[in-house]
Order: C-alpha cells, then sequence, then structure tokens
C-alpha cells in the first residue's frame, strides 16, 4: 500500500492511508498487472469498467455521477501520461464526496 499513497498525495496531499489501503484491497490482483494497474481515460471501454465496477458497486453512484466524477478526475490528471488506477479511484471518491464509503 505504502507504494500508492505517495502518488495519491501528489494530487490530495491530505490522503487518507486508510482509504488508499481499501483501494488497493479492492482492486486486489489487477494492481499485478501493469496494464490493469491504469486507468485509460481515453478508452470508452475503460471508463465503463470504472463507471460500473467501482463507481457503481464500491462507492454507489449512479451512471451520471460516476462520468461526472470520472470526467473531473480525467482533468485533474491530464498531465499524467499513466494514470495509476488506485490514484484515479481515490480521487473519483474524493470528486464525488464518496470517501467514507471505502471503509
Amino acid at each position: 500500500m505504502s507504494d500508492y499513497l505517495p502518488d495519491v498525495k501528489k494530487y490530495a496531499p491530505n490522503a487518507s492511508e486508510a482509504h488508499v489501503a481499501a483501494i488497493v484491497k479492492y482492486c486486489g490482483i489487477a494492481l499485478r498487472n501493469a496494464d490493469s494497474s491504469m486507468v485509460s481515460v481515453s478508452d470508452d471501454k475503460e471508463k465503463a469498467t470504472v463507471r460500473n465496477g467501482f463507481a457503481a458497486k464500491k462507492l454507489g453512484l449512479d451512471a451520471a455521477a460516476a462520468d461526472k466524477g470520472i470526467e473531473a478526475v480525467a482533468a485533474k490528471m491530464k498531465d499524467e501520461k499513466r494514470k495509476s488506477r488506485v490514484t484515479f479511484y481515490y480521487l473519483l471518491a474524493e470528486a464525488t464526496g464518496t470517501l467514507g464509503k471505502l471503509g
């Protein structure tokens, strides 16, 4: 988990270690693969995966709220070529006011 916290803190300086750990646990084995550990916001299929997976199942967001949050995070991370899934998910939860749902 400590590998992900510095990246998250680049965008959210007061990031909670417990929330980051919850995201790492949620992502599980997906973080072992270089491709699946990243989010590609230029890929509509990937955005649908984030919306229908983490945003809906873990954060309880409807499609419209998830899409709005995904776009906000994409804009915030626009200069980052390789967007860490953990960082993206943390910022999505933060942007949508759902950090509390991470435990």
